[in-house]
C-alpha cells in the first residue's frame, strides 16, 4: 500500500536545507572574495599524518585507509607506517621547493607515538589541524557525549603540549561526527570545522556555543580517493587537480576568488614512484594561485563578511 502524507512531511520541511545549521544560499550570490595580490585561486595544501592502529576492530566502522586484513594486517600498517617516517619527508622538501604553505591535518596520537614527527612539522612554522584521536577513533551517533568530549580534549591537548602552536581547525576521522560533535568544537573553542564536503568556499555554521567556520575540504580533491579508490594514475590525477584549478580560476573571473583544497597522503603520494608527480602539480600551481594555511583562508573570508 502506498504511504501516507505524514511520511514525508516534518517541521523543519521547508525551502533549503531541513535545519539551521547554516543558511541556504547559492555560491553564486554570496559576497566575491579578493585574495591578497588579488590571486583567483588559494591553494590549500591538506596532508593528513594520520596513525592507522594495528588492532583496530572496526568498532562501529572502519574509517579509510584503515586495516584491510584480520589481525595482524602487518602489510597495511607498514604500508601507512612508511608515510609517516619516509614519504612525509619527501613531501616537505616539494613543498619548500615551490614555496607552497602546507597545513598538516595530525591525529592527537601521533604526539605519543611520533613524538619527533610533530616536532618537525611544528618546527617549519605551518599550521596544524586536529585530526582526532587516531583512525580507530570515529565521531558517530550513539558514542557517548562524554566519550567524545574527551576525545577532542585529549587531542587538543596532545597536539599543543608537543607542537606549542595553536590549534585553530579540525577534521574529525574520516570527516564522520555525532550530532554533537560541532557543539563540542565550538565549545573546546576551535574556529573552524572541515567535516562538510558541501561547497567550494568557506561558510558560517551555527551551534549552541556560537559559530564555526565550515572549510571546503574536497573529497575529490585527494590522492587517496583518486589513485587508491578510483584506481586512476597518476597523470590522471594531475590532470583532475589541474582542471580543477582552471575552472575556479575561471569562476573567480566574475564571481571573486575560489579555494582550490588538495588532499595529500603520505604513505600514498610520498612513495618514490609518485612524488614526481606532485612535485610536477606544485610546480604547475605554485605560479598560478596564492599558497594559504586554512586559518589564513578562514581569516581572510572572516574579515570580508561585513558582519
Amino acid at each position: 500500500m502506498p504511504l501516507g502524507p505524514d511520511n514525508s512531511e516534518y517541521a523543519e520541511r521547508r525551502y533549503g536545507m531541513d535545519h539551521d545549521r547554516y543558511d541556504w544560499s547559492m555560491l553564486h550570490e554570496r559576497r566575491p572574495i579578493v585574495w591578497p595580490d588579488g590571486a583567483p585561486v588559494a591553494l590549500w595544501i591538506n596532508v593528513a599524518v594520520e596513525l592507522f592502529p594495528l588492532d583496530d576492530d572496526g568498532t562501529p566502522f572502519k574509517l579509510p585507509g584503515s586495516m584491510r586484513k584480520p589481525y595482524p594486517d602487518v602489510q597495511t600498517f607498514t604500508w601507512r607506517d612508511y608515510g609517516n617516517r619516509v614519504g612525509i619527508y619527501r613531501l616537505m622538501r616539494a613543498f619548500d621547493r615551490f614555496n607552497v604553505k602546507p597545513t598538516w591535518s595530525v591525529n592527537g596520537a601521533i604526539a605519543s607515538v611520533y613524538p619527533t614527527l610533530l616536532r618537525d612539522i611544528a618546527a617549519r612554522g605551518d599550521e596544524i589541524v586536529a585530526h582526532g584521536w587516531d583512525m580507530a577513533s570515529p565521531h558517530y551517533g550513539g558514542l557517548p557525549e562524554t566519550v567524545e568530549k574527551t576525545l577532542i580534549s585529549q587531542t587538543l591537548d596532545a597536539l599543543g603540549a608537543i607542537s606549542g602552536t595553536p590549534i585553530h581547525g579540525w577534521l574529525s576521522p574520516g570527516k564522520s561526527q555525532s550530532a554533537s560533535t560541532p557543539e563540542l568544537l565550538a565549545q573546546a573553542g576551535l574556529e573552524y570545522v572541515c567535516d562538510w564536503p558541501n561547497d567550494d568556499m568557506p561558510y558560517e555554521f551555527r551551534t549552541d556555543h556560537g559559530p564555526l567556520v565550515a572549510m571546503p575540504h574536497s573529497d575529490d580533491m585527494d590522492d587517496h580517493r583518486i589513485i587508491g579508490d578510483y584506481k586512476h594514475d597518476e597523470d590522471s590525477f594531475v590532470e583532475q587537480v589541474s582542471d580543477q584549478f582552471h575552472w575556479h580560476a575561471k569562476e573567480a573571473q566574475s564571481l571573486g576568488g575560489r579555494v582550490l583544497s588538495l588532499n595529500l597522503h603520505p604513505w600514498m603520494i610520498g612513495q618514490s614512484h609518485r612524488i614526481s608527480h606532485l612535485v610536477r602539480l606544485l610546480s604547475f600551481l605554485s605560479e598560478r594561485c596564492i599558497s594559504l594555511s586554512a586559518h589564513e583562508i578562514c581569516e581572510h573570508w572572516r574579515a570580508q563578511q561585513g558582519n
